[in-house]
């Protein structure tokens, strides 16, 4: 893998260990010479994992919708800002830029990122891995309604498998560099229900 996408919010939110891990995952990237591609903001999680790629010489390239550049407040010390007109145009370029995505702790922004990316390969639009660092079982609820789901029918269990999990940014790494797409596709077939 030679870039990842981090999804992650533009907030600190209430524990320091999120700030903590964003800034591991920029370093451990950067140590590993893996390009970092993010939303393009200097604050929060957002920030963190940027600036610790950044301080550990790594290269980041961040994708900022025009209309949030005063929101967000673009980072300016980037190997690259690539300004885009809309949060769609936004996440199609992320996923052009990267080889695999992953989520730390965030609002309805990472979730909805997170959920696109998945979608898309389910859909089959793309192979890449996507994974999610369960910081301080933040994530625990959400894995548990993918467990639902699958039981319930309503998502087939390789689907669910697609979507990595680890506390440890380099065992989801580790997973992410042996991770193989599924060949089954989305679709349900009606003769199995």
């Amino acid at each position: 893998m030679k870039r990842i996408t981090v999804f992650c919010a533009s907030s600190f939110g209430t524990e320091k260990i999120y700030e903590e891990q964003a800034i591991l995952v920029g370093k451990t990237l950067a140590e590993q010479g893996i390009e970092l591609v993010y939303g393009g903001a200097n604050v929060g999680l957002m920030g963190a994992v940027a600036d610790g790629a950044l301080n550990a010489g790594g290269k980041v390239i961040g994708v900022l919708p025009n209309f949030l550049r005063s929101k967000e407040i673009a980072h300016l010390g980037l190997t690259e800002l690539v300004l885009v007109e809309s949060m769609h145009e936004r996440k199609t370029k992320m996923n052009d830029l990267c080889d695999g995505v992953i989520a730390l702790p965030g609002g309805f922004g990472t979730l909805e990122e997170l959920f696109e990316m998945l979608t898309w390969a389910q859909l089959g639009l793309h192979k890449k891995p996507i994974a999610i660092l369960n910081i301080n079982g933040f994530y625990d609820s959400l894995i548990a309604l993918l467990q639902t789901m699958t039981e319930k029918g309503l998502l087939k269990e390789v689907n669910q498998k697609m979507l990595l999990v680890s506390d440890s940014i380099d065992d989801l790494l580790h997973q992410m560099q042996n991770y193989t797409a599924p060949t089954v596709g989305k679709w349900i077939d009606k003769k199995k229900l």
